[in-house]
């Protein structure tokens, strides 16, 4: 889907448009490590390397979603937004699309 754009569309453009799909066409039957890599990939294009502190040890969800955007530190952010496309593609092929 989204090699057809990228004649036509610069990188920014291409992020957009993964970044709408995986919100409003891919199904909703992403595991928890794709969920976790959409998420670090999405944070880490859109704010660079992490900036928060890591979350207490009651908060099990945001010490993975940390962990996840912390482990893509030192990533530029283009290329965060490059294997953002990608993987959207791969989610999209993978759990289609809602009708």
């Amino acid at each position: 889907m989204f090699s057809d754009f990228k004649s036509k569309m610069g990188l920014q453009e291409d992020f957009d448009a993964a970044v709408d799909s995986i919100s409003n066409k891919v199904n909703k039957t992403m595991d928890n490590d794709e969920l976790k890599e959409v998420y670090a990939l999405f944070k880490q294009a859109s704010i660079g390397d992490i900036n928060t502190d890591r979350p207490g040890m009651f908060d099990m969800k945001g010490k993975a979603k940390w962990d996840a955007w912390s482990s893509k530190k030192g990533m530029s952010q283009d290329e965060a937004k490059q294997k953002y496309v990608e993987f959207a593609a791969k989610m999209l092929e993978k759990h289609g699309a809602r009708a």
